[in-house]
């Protein structure tokens, strides 16, 4: 006797429509959502006694929720699954938005059936759906619809869950969008199979070519085109390349209006609604799973966390893969089903098919929710066939989450299963060591060239360092043609040496050394007449150094970062200038910290090697004082803290306000603001943004001395005085014996510590002609030397 508490699919439904399409309504996502969610509760042969029991409604994001970049040109629901279920007439008492990624429905099936066991649910509603081919048809017209809507009601609202599937350090390198994460992946698993490019093209051909048949049957596919193996391989004006080895008609095709929706309860809630048990659908084996991130993982063409969750939904329902009657693998792109076919030995021409709907490509790919569409067809072909077996494969991220679901009309208890403990398992795998940073000859280990409009092309490339084996990930440099040319043409890039070199915007590659320094030559260091963003004035051994962007506050863009790194270079390079004053133009600020206008308006934003302002992640060795002249908050307050000697007018204000608008102080405020004030008042001032006068700034010792307002640069230029009377020498052999104490936190280690800087103060001329010009009584002539 099965357990009244056994959760059963009891109803499917799906809806589409295409732009081309007779009697085109133009439905927004939500509306789309209803269609699906009646079509459902139709499903259910009990529609209104089903509407009135949910109790959860679950929605699935669309695309233009999925990230914090995600934008919809017609609008959008403030609360989609309450959208969905006012629509219908259900008043759930619980809503949920699930987080990102094509394993959601899946995910939630698994969740929420879990849920319905334990008593803890009773009847859900799964929903999704996209309308991006209409926002895409109508955003430019007028007057164009407008969808957005205030719904109220409780949400509970899991966020994007992107957390490590796209770092920022990926983001800093161009690899950003799906295809290329994907493309990365695909070549790296051709080189391992010893394939060449035409022979691996036609393999992807002949995987995908049975998926256009499928999609040409259904009803609801965006593109319902059977095409031949060559045909979608070969490289047309319709299908153009994309990203290396992709073109158009091999990646997801996300141009679609769908919508799918599944309906969960228990069997004895089922019956209680008079609910015919043929439609009832049970799960018998279930798992979920994430993979390392992309860059950690030991090989980049495979997903072993994906079989993994295979391999043990199956062990749940006590089968094997010879008893899957149909199934659906997840088919963004190729690799998606390859890597599963690879560990299961599932041959592209299996009888049983690897798809039901057609895949993303051909289908559709319907944003996160493709997976319920793959439910809803798998569901109505057990139904007609009493008894067989489905599985469900559904993949989130770049190959990062994999969600599986195991299906049957034959009755079947609900079983936990031990995701939690395998996931464990897999995250103790130990992971492959990044260099950031990634400098000299290198071996490429997986690459793709992404193309854009007008020709351009872009070289993405992974690769190990041959000084220490650490993995990089690195962009090619605009124009470099012999690096594409080797990427496009080569019998076999993959193995092939490279040179690779750090810079402020990330790593780049060349095919060599040579190549790197005619591409990005060497600057040297000096100083020029004049900078766009920086005033530069030299008096004698005392350089002034004025960033010059009032309109903006002073604070800074990468233009300007990168002519402050190149005075500041010039500063610590030559040996006549020993002290160097920082300060802003004008009277209201002296740096604003990062041009917030200039990231908003979506250009990108990266720093020097050397950090903000070319001085927070660099070592000074010459003294740096900062004239506060005004506002020093965020980065410019980092700048502040990074200089020996902060001078502040009595204007002066200091904050770190990072948080105020969603950001953190990583330019190395977190780090020396509590090291340079009380604890209390560092935490106050990161968690708050708190700001300090002039008077409370040198109250907590953040700066040495207030003068009047208007006076900053004066005070300054005081105490750079007081400083170049001393030796040269002296001055820098003190920083540096401070800062290497700076690491050892006992006092008398660290002044009995070994240092090379009495080596050098001894043989210095300048501590020779302090003790004689002492002597002598006369005043000391410094040479720095």
């Amino acid at each position: 006797m099965i357990d009244g508490r056994t959760p059963v699919i009891v109803g499917v439904g799906q809806a589409s429509e295409r732009v081309d399409d007779p009697g085109y309504a133009a439905l927004s996502a939500a509306e789309l959502g209803a269609a699906a969610a009646r079509a459902a509760l139709a499903d259910t042969g009990a529609g209104g006694a089903v509407t009135a029991a949910l109790d959860v409604v679950a929605g699935v994001r669309q695309f233009e929720t999925s990230s914090p970049l995600g934008f919809a040109p017609l609008g959008r629901s403030s609360n989609y699954p309450r959208a969905v279920a006012q629509r219908v007439g259900a008043e759930p008492a619980r809503a949920v938005l699930e987080v990102t990624g094509g394993q959601a429905p899946q995910h939630l099936v698994t969740e929420f059936a879990g849920a319905i066991a334990r008593g803890e649910a009773d009847t859900v509603l799964l929903v999704g759906s996209e309308a991006i081919s209409t926002a895409r048809h109508l955003a430019g017209t007028e007057p164009k619809p407008d969808f957005t809507e205030e719904v109220p009601g409780d949400l509970d609202d899991r966020g994007f869950g992107i957390a490590g599937l796209v770092t920022r350090h990926m983001v800093d390198h161009g690899l950003l969008e799906p295809v290329l994460h994907y493309a990365l992946i695909e070549n790296a698993r051709r080189a391992r199979l010893g394939l060449s490019r035409a022979d691996y093209a036609d393999g992807m051909g002949a995987l995908f070519a049975p998926f256009t048949e499928v999609a040409a049957r259904n009803p609801h596919a965006a593109a319902p085109v059977a095409r031949s193996a060559d045909e979608l391989v070969t490289p047309t004006e319709a299908n153009r390349p994309i990203a290396d080895p992709y073109p158009r008609y091999l990646v997801a095709r996300d141009q679609v209006n769908q919508g799918a929706a599944v309906i969960l309860t228990s069997v004895d809630r089922a019956r209680e609604l008079g609910i015919p048990e043929d439609r009832w659908v049970y799960l018998h084996g279930h798992s979920d799973l994430r993979e390392q991130g992309l860059l950690e993982r030991a090989d980049i063409g495979r997903a072993p966390a994906a079989a993994a969750a295979v391999t043990h939904a199956l062990e749940v329902a006590g089968i094997g893969l010879d008893d899957i009657d149909t199934l659906d693998l997840y088919s963004c792109f190729p690799i998606a089903v390859a890597t599963i076919c690879d560990a299961f030995d599932l041959a592209p021409d299996d009888p049983r098919g690897l798809t039901v709907t057609g895949g993303l490509p051909f289908f559709g790919g319907s944003g996160n929710n493709y997976s319920m569409h793959a439910i809803a067809e798998i569901v109505t072909r057990l139904r007609r066939a009493p008894g067989t077996v489905g599985l469900v494969g559904a993949n989130g991220g770049m190959m990062s989450k994999y969600s599986v679901g195991i299906y049957s009309t034959t009755p079947s208890p609900w079983r936990e299963d031990r995701s939690a403990a395998l996931q464990a398992e897999l995250d103790a795998v130990p992971a492959v060591e990044i260099a950031y940073q990634a400098d000299g000859y290198a071996t490429i280990e997986s690459y793709t060239v992404q193309y854009g409009k007008g020709g351009r092309r872009e070289a993405i490339v992974v690769g190990r360092l041959d000084s220490d084996g650490r993995r990089f990930l690195a962009r090619g440099i605009d124009g470099d043609g012999e690096l594409v040319d080797l990427l496009r043409e080569a019998d076999e890039p993959i193995g092939q040496r490279v040179f690779v070199a750090s810079f402020g915007e990330g790593n780049r590659v060349t095919v060599s050394q040579d190549a790197m320094r005619e591409l990005r030559p060497t600057r040297p260091a000096g100083l020029r007449a004049e900078y766009e963003h920086v005033l530069v004035h030299r008096d004698g051994h005392l350089l002034e150094v004025t960033i010059n962007r009032p309109e903006a506050r002073n604070a800074l863009h990468p233009a300007a970062n990168a002519e402050l790194e190149e005075i500041f270079d010039a500063y610590f390079a030559d040996p006549e200038l020993w002290v160097a004053i920082l300060t802003g133009s004008g009277t209201k600020s002296f740096c604003a910290g990062n041009d917030l206008m200039y990231t908003a308006s979506g250009q990108t934003m990266f720093f020097p090697k050397t950090g903000f302002g070319g001085l927070t992640s660099r070592r000074l060795t010459k003294p740096v004082i900062a004239a506060v002249n005004g506002y020093a908050m965020g980065g410019g307050l980092e700048l502040a803290l990074a200089s020996h000697i902060v001078v502040a007018d009595e204007t002066a204000r200091f904050a770190l306000s990072e948080v105020r608008v969603g950001l953190v102080a990583a330019m190395g405020g977190l780090v020396r603001l509590p090291r340079a004030v009380p604890k209390q008042v560092a935490n106050e001032m990161v968690l708050t943004g708190r700001q300090l006068d002039a008077t409370q700034a040198l109250q907590f010792g953040l700066v040495s001395r207030v003068v009047p307002a208007g006076t900053a640069l004066e005070g300054a230029r005081a105490v750079a005085a007081e400083i170049l009377a001393a030796s040269p020498t002296s001055v820098r052999l003190s920083l540096q014996l401070m800062s290497e104490a700076e690491a050892i936190p006992d006092p008398v280690d660290a002044a009995t510590a070994p240092t090379t800087a009495l080596d050098t103060l001894i043989a210095s001329q300048d501590t020779y002609e302090g003790l004689i010009a002492f002597a002598e009584k006369r005043p000391p002539v410094w040479r720095n030397r």
